[in-house]
């Protein structure tokens, strides 16, 4: 396994996103989420990012350390808990669920803004051009990093019981090497579920790499992720136009 690579990725989302994707993910009242639960998910988040040597910015860190801070407070009884700075809340949480509504309001205007913003060159327009109908198939969408850091958790789990931290390196596995297989089994205009591209994989460390060289793959514009609706099935496609 390439031991030195590390995936340079444009992670426009920030770690409010991620607690955001989490509460959605479990269907959660974002007023009454559960601490502990949200930050062990956060922290197998932070742990898989680390694991595949995905750089992240500090402020991931300091989240997970807000976390583990609030988490703390929880367990103390309220006699014990130390004041907070300003206001009369007692429950540790409640920035934290402050901050999570105010982000969702501001990404949901800036979402509505966007559609809005599209209607209108749709409109008014200077030089109208017929909308390409087949790249935009209904429906899909683009899938985001904490999708596939999910989607990749879970097939990992095939290999708890059989890989520990004494796992021995296998080398033949290789980004380059992989890049090339998933071109080979990938034909041009292809759509493959993402599970796929794992059938054959026998090792925790062939699996990182294959999921190393997806993500490459996907920079360099080679491959596309997409799913038919929020938290639904991972698809990969190679592009016929590259």
């Amino acid at each position: 396994m390439d031991q030195d690579y590390k995936v340079k990725l444009e992670i426009f989302e920030g770690p409010l996103d991620l607690l955001l994707y989490l509460v959605k993910k479990d269907e959660l009242d974002i007023y009454d989420i559960s601490i502990e639960r949200i930050t062990k998910q956060y922290l197998d988040y932070i742990d898989t990012f680390k694991m595949l040597n995905i750089e992240l910015a500090s402020e991931f860190i300091v989240m997970a350390a807000n976390l583990m801070y609030i988490k703390s407070r929880e367990l103390l009884p309220k006699t014990l808990q130390p004041p907070e700075e300003e206001g009369e809340d007692s429950d540790p949480r409640w920035d934290l669920i402050r901050q999570l509504v105010e982000y969702k309001k501001f990404k949901e205007a800036a979402q509505f803004l966007g559609v809005q913003e599209v209607r209108g060159d749709a409109f008014f327009a200077a030089n109208p051009e017929p909308p390409d109908l087949e790249a935009l198939p209904a429906g899909i969408g683009q899938v985001g990093i904490f999708d596939l850091i999910r989607a990749f958790q879970r097939m990992l789990k095939r290999f708890e019981k059989a890989d520990d931290i004494r796992e021995i390196v296998d080398d033949r596995y290789t980004v380059s090497g992989k890049i090339d297989h998933l071109l080979e089994i990938i034909p041009v205009g292809a759509r493959v579920k993402f599970e796929t591209l794992f059938t054959d994989v026998s090792s925790r460390s062939e699996m990182i790499v294959t999921f190393l060289a997806m993500l490459e793959l996907m920079k360099l514009n080679h491959l596309e992720v997409e799913q038919e609706y929020l938290l639904g099935e991972i698809l990969v496609v190679r592009p016929e136009k590259q």
